[in-house]
């Protein structure tokens, strides 16, 4: 009886033969944009031109497929253009989109001014509150849209719960797993149809090259997909492709660092005088943390908080760490400040998705958790002293 290999062997070697012809450990970059044909229409291993396919995205997508515990995965130039892929793949002029009222800004941006103009409706829900979930339903909706742990204010929702509720309706459950990443939460395992990642983020880990997945069972959707990706050209190139396979090998060991780092900071921030409340499912006092515990194997690298002096402490503090930098995106090696109503989320400003100005957001890297520890402390001793 076969076992399946562990989640590390799996993100080290699923997809990453050795060449066959020079015995390289480290598959080549295949930076070709086309291959030579044996006959007219007799195609070598099935690849015929760089935007249809090509060897060094394949044997990341069979790695992305393996860490979710799927079948198929599709490889993008960026997380936007595999959620744009994979709705133009569901969805008609007339449908509706189920979502949470606290889902990435670039996704409600996507639907909000994008779709819209397309004729898809959507409506905005607490993903915690079943009946309003069932109540946001209708005749017309296609897709129930997760996002858990939510972007940025750490809101854990129930997958099983959801997937049960949306798929009694005939609903497509999508979650997005960019902040759990495979290595804590496994959406697919839980009911969901389809998980979506912006590979920019975590699962590339060193904010050197930007992507998105869609991965999923179903091959009716999967090849809806992957024509959308074909036929409208947002491939990952050859080298962001490396890059992202290169990340994904020591995804594991950086999520155990990322979490237990983001335990410690959220620990010392949760009481403090200048901090109104910490956001992070690691804590007992996180409405989501029971939850979190049964569908995660730990809490992540994201955090966010909110300042007690308002915006002008948020903006404040963002501005006063050191160690941590002040920039957009997450999931590097590096640990970030993001003040999101200005930043990330600025797009849902003055919408049900805008989030409180006094709300910053922490992406935990993985140095010296003393270090980080202190360039906050200082932080908010330096906001005290502005009051």
């Amino acid at each position: 009886m076969s076992k399946t290999p562990g989640f590390s062997t799996r993100a080290i070697h699923a997809g990453q033969s050795a060449d066959p012809t020079t015995g390289a450990v480290i598959p080549p970059i295949h930076v070709t944009s086309t291959h030579m044909q044996d006959g007219i229409g007799n195609l070598r291993e099935g690849y015929e031109y760089g935007r249809a396919a090509n060897p060094t995205r394949s044997a990341l997508e069979l790695q992305l497929a393996a860490l979710e515990g799927a079948k198929h995965a599709i490889s993008f130039s960026s997380g936007l253009a595999a959620e744009d892929a994979l709705l133009r793949g569901i969805l008609r002029p007339g449908d509706h989109v189920v979502i949470g009222n606290d889902v990435y800004g670039g996704t409600y941006r996507l639907l909000a001014s994008i779709f819209a103009s397309w004729g898809i409706e959507h409506t905005v829900v607490d993903l915690g509150n079943l009946r309003d979930v069932q109540a946001a339903i209708r005749e017309q909706s296609k897709v129930l849209w997760v996002e858990t742990p939510s972007n940025p204010l750490m809101k854990i929702t129930d997958i099983a719960e959801l997937t049960e509720l949306g798929h009694a309706s005939g609903l497509i459950v999508v979650v997005d797993n960019t902040f759990a990443t495979p290595a804590l939460q496994q959406p697919l395992s839980l009911g969901a149809d389809v998980v979506v990642h912006s590979t920019t983020k975590y699962l590339g880990g060193h904010s050197d090259v930007v992507g998105g997945a869609v991965v999923l069972n179903d091959a009716a959707l999967h090849e809806k997909v992957r024509f959308m990706q074909f036929a409208a050209g947002a491939v990952s190139s050859p080298f962001d492709a490396y890059l992202t396979s290169r990340g994904i090998k020591t995804l594991d060991v950086r999520m155990e660092r990322h979490s237990a780092n983001a335990q410690k900071i959220a620990e010392f921030l949760e009481g403090h005088d200048g901090v109104e409340r910490v956001y992070y499912p690691g804590l007992e006092s996180h409405p989501g943390h029971a939850l979190a515990g049964q569908q995660m194997s730990r809490f992540g690298g994201m955090l966010s908080l909110a300042l007690t002096g308002g915006e002008k402490a948020a903006r404040r503090f963002a501005e006063r760490l050191s160690v941590f930098t002040l920039a957009e995106s997450l999931g590097g090696v590096e640990s970030l400040v993001n003040y999101p109503s200005e930043m990330t989320h600025a797009s849902v400003k003055g919408t049900a998705l805008a989030v409180p100005e006094n709300v910053v957001r922490l992406s935990v890297g993985i140095e010296n958790v003393d270090d980080l520890l202190a360039d906050v402390d200082s932080a908010l001793a330096r906001v005290a002293k502005k009051r």
